[in-house]
């Protein structure tokens, strides 16, 4: 396939979304332009180059899955699955995304500017998760490496099962999920959040208004006394 123009626009009206994937996988670099998604699944899904996508409109599941390398920007929602498995790159949502944002990602940046419904960050696997409002029930479940900001409210089960994920979180959470508890906030943690708020474009926030919340580590190995939580 022909090495895409340093600036190119596909229009999601007048071609398949088969066909603009295709493309998307073919040698592409420069800027790419997607217009009229309106709310099509696995858009930009599967990218492995270091170009910049900017998809305007709604998207539906799956947008930006198994992203490589590449800056995604989404100029409105996201459906379920935003990100999910991704393994480098920046993907920004300028909307709200659905549930399971970032699911079982391993690496890269998602930010999510609006809201992020239940399960965001399910199984994160290394990514970085940095919400510009609140995230639903359940967030951070099983999460085992990386870490996730939330600048707004956290729902219920927050960080059930966690491993080694590190939660911030600027405002108040419904509950803790199992082995989930809050954690001091130290000189590095400080200086890690104000890294990933800047690297969001969050920086006017103070880190100290935030509390850290990780693993009690007492469900790594099942004993009996604790029988009760799993």
């Amino acid at each position: 396939m022909d090495t895409l123009n340093p600036s190119h626009t596909f229009d999601l009206a007048a071609m398949t979304l088969r066909e603009v994937n295709a493309a998307l996988h073919g040698d592409i670099s420069g800027e790419v332009v997607i217009d009229h998604p309106s709310g099509a699944h696995s858009v930009a899904a599967g990218v492995n180059a270091p170009v910049k996508i900017t998809i305007n409109g709604h998207v539906g599941y799956y947008a930006a899955g198994m992203n490589q390398q590449a800056e995604i920007i989404v100029n409105g929602n996201a459906g379920t699955g935003v990100a999910e498995n991704m393994m480098s790159g920046t993907v920004v949502v300028k909307g709200n995304a659905s549930q399971s944002a970032g699911a079982t990602a391993h690496g890269g940046l998602l930010v999510v500017e609006g809201d992020a419904a239940a399960r965001c960050g399910i199984s994160m696997k290394g990514v970085d998760i940095v919400v510009g409002g609140n995230v639903g029930h359940n967030s951070a479940f099983m999460a085992q490496a990386g870490r996730m900001v939330v600048r707004g409210d956290a729902g219920h089960g927050l960080g059930d099962s966690i491993y080694e994920t590190r939660l911030y979180v600027r405002g108040s959470v419904g509950s803790l999920g199992a082995d989930c508890v809050a954690k001091p906030m130290r000189a590095e943690h400080l200086d890690e959040l104000a890294g990933l708020l800047k690297a969001a474009g969050f920086k006017e926030d103070n880190p100290a208004d935030y509390t850290r919340y990780g693993s009690a580590r007492e469900l790594y190995h099942f004993h009996s006394d604790n029988s009760s939580a799993y």
